[in-house]
């Protein structure tokens, strides 16, 4: 490309005209040059140095103690992370399921063993097999899903695919629901584990659940997802140990040197006693008590949708390894089971009322002994069996405010849930979560026995409608082999719809009646927002030729004063720039001292208010908010009249400064809003607190000169750090004078393509940290390469144009492209 420049004087400032030969031929670009801009051109410092705002607007203090707590906030751009191999993501995604191993048998035998005593121990296999059976179901089942959505999301996507929002929404509550529960059973589980390691802090079993939640939420506001494959050791190193357990507890029942356990006393035991077995194919066991048994074991199976959630971080191909590694899942899982059910039966390890001793650390501390090398291994085990329990509890944090985000996006769920914080987590999402659980927490004292009732019936619910949604799939495609995916969906979808009925009859009375009340009640309510973000959209969505032309004939200027001050002073400065068709300055008549006082000063020669008319109004009943909107409404009524409100407003230094002084201003701005062809502007004027030689404090008035050389905080990523080894000659931008050949680096923060006249072009803001300078690329909308993010290093000659600083068609070098997830 060939460019030209011409530059001619003229009596009102110069003409630029720019000759470039682009694709088609060649184009004239002319620029008027003013006044002003001549007067910049001569070799000095052009607009490119930040605005220091530090002492303008300094961080609140909300803000520093956030940054304090929470630390240095993390960019946009940081969003875009590394993807997991097999081996990471099975660590990383699998604790809320494989840690249910610690509990799933513990919690069949409390609803047994008051009843058949003993007996219970030969019914729990059975059980457990049963429960194993349905694991391969649902497994089977969710290998289709993740080879059809590779998206996060899980059976809410499915659901909603394949049968439409409304009914996505039943996933949506359903698996809001079990994410709150997961939080409160895997950290009660947690601590049980802790308090059957250490049987003194039993005591403290509800505070310290508490906290484990209190810092879980804290270290997700932190972002400690980022900490990323650190979540797969608590995993393996479980995994490992309670391996090790079950295969020397096998080892040890088959050389006769497993022995069990001593029965405790009765009234330890649950319900404060040991049944007795009776006669028949249950032992004397009633059939509803085998579908609460059923019920409770059924909970081991949460967490098994964790992989078809977490699809999008795998490695490419992204289907084949979220494939593998849920087999993986799913056959440690059901490994650790039916270990720790097997040697439950042969050791006959009864589960306590209080929840602890577990289970498991019974089976534990009968495996490896109680003295020397095995009870240091006991300890090791409780150790690996906390850490994945208060992991698994972690997974929620995760899944939360994802889904919630989804839901919300799709408008179900109020948008603050969409909202990133400070360190790139969905902070709502996180706190909703944590308060949520930690009512459950304290509400069932951390007691898994109680909080069991209320878990899986949400993930099941899940899981039938993520099968029965791959069913409707297979129907309506009908592609590759259809009719084995309908098969096993359809199995699925039935075993596991089957599983919610259980959980619904037969944990009814135990706490199933919450989920059974609060499940309805929050999808109507999920339908209810949804309804008035669709009619909000509908109300406001803008249609061309619908309300898109306004006969506005004349703008009417309204100013609201109280008294005269420097801030009523500039706001009538304000007004008089708007050249109105008309200026009314108003002064509501409350305080008849006031209004004499505002009218000695007002019209003072050499004052913006020497030509404007002071009326003053009377307001009986001081409400004047109200009194404002009937002004304003008044002002309106001529259809082609429209009405811009100015109110002055003092800008407060201290929050003391706040209490002593009312919100007028803003009280007004909320009132006249509601008048149609009405907007209100507060214009503020500021005071700065400055400290005496002598120690006194003053306030002086800020003055209108914009302070430059402001510094902005750099990001210090990688991409950052290759851009500065790369240009360390640089120059830095906020620097730059006018006419000068420069080279320059940083960041596009911007982009916008302009189409005013003849031709096109590209126009990007590169920033660093003292500045920022717009590239201009005439003739071009697009170039490869170059997008919001990217890292260059810039040559060029720096010039003004419409008092903008800007570098016409540089010399350019892409040093790091903005990451993504390609």
């Amino acid at each position: 490309m060939c460019t030209l420049h011409l530059t001619t004087p003229g009596s009102n400032g110069a003409s630029s005209a720019i000759l470039v030969e682009g694709p088609s031929g060649y184009w004239l670009s002319i620029e008027s040059v003013s006044e002003a801009d001549k007067q910049i051109a001569k070799n000095s410092p052009v607009l490119t140095s930040h605005a220091n705002v530090a002492n303008v607007y300094p961080e609140s203090l909300g803000y520093r103690i956030k940054r304090v707590l929470l630390g240095k906030p993390y960019v946009t751009e940081q969003l875009s992370g590394e993807r997991l191999n097999r081996a990471i993501a099975l660590g990383v995604l699998a604790p809320d399921c494989i840690s249910s191993s610690a509990y799933g048998t513990e919690q069949i035998l409390t609803q047994m063993t008051p009843y058949i005593g003993l007996a219970a121990f030969a019914m729990v296999v059975p059980i457990m097999f049963v429960i194993i059976g349905v694991l391969f179901v649902v497994t089977t089942s969710y290998l289709d899903v993740i080879k059809y959505y590779t998206t996060a999301g899980g059976s809410y996507v499915v659901a909603r695919d394949n049968f439409g929002p409304k009914i996505a929404q039943i996933a949506a509550v359903a698996l809001l629901i079990d994410y709150i529960v997961t939080v409160a059973v895997q950290c009660s589980a947690g601590t049980a584990a802790l308090t059957s390691a250490v049987p003194g802090l039993v005591h403290y079993t509800l505070w310290i659940t508490i906290a484990i939640v209190v810092i879980l939420i804290y270290g997700n506001l932190r972002g400690l997802r980022e900490a990323g494959s650190y979540f797969a050791l608590p995993t393996y190193f479980y995994i490992l140990m309670l391996s090790s357990t079950i295969i020397i507890g096998y080892y040890k029942k088959f050389t006769g040197t497993l022995h069990m356990i001593p029965q405790p006393l009765n009234s330890a035991l649950v319900q404060g006693h040991l049944g007795q077995k009776g006669s028949g194919l249950l032992m004397g066991l009633a059939f509803i008590t085998l579908m609460r048994a059923y019920a409770n074991g059924g909970s081991s199976l949460t967490g098994l949708e964790a992989i078809s959630n977490g699809v999008a971080s795998f490695r490419r191909p992204e289907s084949p390894n979220a494939r593998k590694t849920l087999v993986w899942m799913a056959s440690i899982l059901a490994f650790l089971l039916l270990g720790t059910t097997l040697i439950a039966s042969w050791t006959h390890a009864l589960p306590y009322a209080i929840g602890t001793p577990t289970v498991v650390s019974q089976e534990v501390l009968d495996i490896f002994g109680s003295h020397g090398l095995g009870h240091y291994i006991f300890y090791v085990v409780q150790l690996a069996t906390v850490l994945i329990l208060y992991t698994g509890g972690n997974t929620s944090f995760n899944g939360f405010p994802f889904l919630a985000n989804y839901v919300a996006t799709d408008k179900y769920l109020p948008r603050q849930l969409t909202k990133r914080g400070h360190r790139l987590a969905f902070s709502n999402g996180i706190l909703l979560l944590g308060a949520v659980s930690l009512t459950l927490i304290i509400v069932f004292n951390a007691q898994v026995n109680g909080l069991i009732a209320l878990y899986a019936i949400g993930v099941f619910t899940g899981f039938t409608l993520a099968g029965a949604g791959m069913v409707a799939r297979h129907l309506r495609e009908r592609s590759g082999r259809w009719r084995f995916g309908v098969a096993m969906n359809a199995v699925s979808a039935s075993v596991t719809a089957v599983v919610v009925l259980v959980f619904l009859v037969a944990k009814f009375k135990e706490g199933a009646w919450i989920i059974a009340l609060v499940g309805p009640l929050m999808y109507v309510a999920l339908i209810r927002l949804n309804k008035q973000y669709v009619r909000e959209d509908k109300a406001f969505e803008a249609v061309s030729g619908r309300f898109a032309t306004m006969r506005i004939r004349m703008n009417r200027v309204v100013i609201f004063v109280d008294n005269y001050d420097l801030a009523t002073e500039r706001a009538l400065l304000y007004c008089v720039s708007l050249n109105a068709y008309s200026l009314r300055a108003v002064h509501f008549d409350i305080d008849p001292i006031v209004t004499k006082r505002l009218e000695r000063s007002w019209g003072s020669p050499g004052t913006a208010s020497a030509n404007i008319t002071l009326e003053t109004v009377e307001c009986d009943d001081r409400r004047v908010d109200r009194a404002a909107l009937e002004l304003v409404a008044d002002v309106v009524r001529d259809p082609e009249v429209f009405c811009m409100v100015i109110l002055p407003r003092r800008g407060f230094v201290s929050r003391l400064q706040r209490l002593l002084h009312d919100r007028t201003a803003d009280a007004i701005a909320g009132a006249v809003m509601h008048v149609p062809r009405t907007a209100a502007t507060i214009v503020p004027y500021r005071a700065v607190r400055k400290r005496l030689a002598e120690g006194d404090v003053q306030e002086s008035p800020v003055g209108d000169e914009v302070v430059r050389g402001g510094l902005r905080e750099d990001a210090h990523l990688e991409a950052d750090l290759k851009l500065a080894e790369r240009s360390s000659g640089a120059a830095p931008i906020g620097g730059l004078l006018e006419r000068q050949h420069v080279e320059i680096a940083g960041r596009v923060r911007a982009m916008a393509i302009n189409h005013e006249g003849e031709g096109h072009e590209l126009r990007c803001v590169i920033a660093d940290n003292t500045g920022s300078v717009t590239l201009v690329f005439q003739g071009r909308s697009n170039i490869p390469g170059i997008e919001r993010g990217t890292r260059l290093l810039v040559r060029g000659t720096v010039t003004s144009l419409r008092r903008e600083a800007v570098i016409l068609n540089p010399q350019y070098e892409i040093v790091a492209a903005p990451p993504s997830d390609e």
